[in-house]
């Protein structure tokens, strides 16, 4: 069980939390492990990995062990690390638009400097690059960093800071108006994000067989292909979905992000994403994968620390410890999460090929529950 903080108004003035004193009573969350889920990363080593994950869904932990079963037995998950890097966008005004492209010039022809100015604010982050926006007299620029085990919220919002005060005090025509323009895009669902990425961008992918889908799975290759297109695809274009066709990323995203002291609200952004279905060349087997190009997570920084969170993630391998080399840890949770998405949207797209399945499972797991 996890067991979080019980806050009363006295302690609202209070802001550091005493996370070994936490109450028992507290907001408590059921959390189990699946696994092993066997993944093949983004160097091609491979490496099997169970996975904590809290969450009220009962079902989840049983669906997403079932896709990690079919999963293993095809040989197990790829994931590949595409980018990684985390943004905040600042936003200043100013005194008339032809003076828009004199700043973006400017800020082009100062990398070094811009590099300087943000690793001048800490070790472990550094500049990677900028990209921009105007609107009217208005300047959007998003600032790219590296912050290898952290997920970066503070790091970049002090970072950009820094490149803010810079550009304020040496462009006259350029007047504050934000540390955060929401350019970046921090917890909310935009274009700029699936297109752009930040945090990790993952890519996992698994190849089913048809024997494996139908002794497993319970389906067939050709019907999750098909429910696929007619579901997450031709469907999420019919709701209007925002460069995101999935069934579920964000319920695997939030149980591990739980169980791992992330930031829940980053499941906005982490839980767009595309999930793709064909058979391979002979037609016989299943391609099934999950891009995610907004995953923000980390292993080191606020939460962390915390006994049931070090536990967790040294069960999974990627508690941080001194050494390691910078980022290694972080990256390796990606791909772990990103094949456990892999498996939770398997097994439920499979699920949902057969009538009557989705809802006889959960009425008899989650009536019958006793976490």
């Amino acid at each position: 069980m996890i067991h979080w903080p019980r806050f009363s108004r006295k302690a609202e003035y209070k802001m550091s939390i005493d996370f070994d004193k936490i109450e028992a009573d507290s907001a408590c969350v059921p959390m189990r492990t699946v696994g092993p889920i066997k993944i093949i990363n983004s160097t091609a080593l491979a490496f099997e990995s169970y996975v904590p994950m809290a969450t009220f869904e009962a079902p989840l932990w049983y669906s997403s062990q079932r896709g990690a079963k079919a999963c293993n037995l095809a040989g197990g998950i790829s994931a590949v690390i595409i980018s990684d890097f985390m943004t905040r966008s600042v936003v200043v005004e100013v005194d008339q638009i032809s003076d828009l492209p004199k700043l973006k010039e400017s800020l082009l022809s100062q990398n070094s400097l811009l590099e300087r100015l943000v690793t001048a604010t800490g070790r472990f982050v550094s500049f990677k690059g900028i990209d921009f926006r105007f609107i009217g007299r208005l300047a959007y620029i998003r600032i790219s960093m590296t912050t290898a085990d952290a997920s970066g919220h503070n790091m970049t919002t002090i970072a950009a800071e820094a490149v803010l005060d810079w550009i304020v005090e040496n462009h006259r025509y350029a007047k504050y108006v934000s540390i955060s323009g929401n350019y970046c895009t921090d917890k909310k669902v935009s274009a700029v994000n699936s297109i752009l990425g930040r945090g990790k961008y993952v890519v996992a992918e698994a190849c089913i067989s048809a024997d494996v889908c139908r002794d497993v799975l319970k389906t067939s290759p050709q019907a999750i292909v098909d429910l696929n297109n007619k579901k997450n695809l031709i469907g999420s274009i019919a709701a209007g979905s925002l460069a995101s066709a999935n069934a579920h990323y964000a319920n695997i995203l939030l149980a591990i992000y739980l169980a791992t002291g992330q930031d829940g609200a980053n499941i906005v952004e982490g839980s767009q994403g595309i999930t793709c279905a064909s058979l391979d060349t002979a037609g016989d087997s299943l391609i099934f994968s999950v891009t995610l190009p907004n995953l923000i997570v980390g292993v080191v920084g606020n939460g962390k620390h915390i006994p049931f969170v070090e536990k967790n993630l040294n069960l999974m391998g990627c508690l941080h410890k001194e050494g390691d080399e910078p980022g290694a840890k972080s990256r390796r949770l990606a791909e772990i999460i990103a094949a456990t998405v892999l498996c939770g949207e398997l097994s439920l797209m499979a699920a949902q090929t057969n009538p009557g399945e989705l809802t006889k499972s959960h009425i008899r797991i989650e009536r019958n529950a006793k976490p």
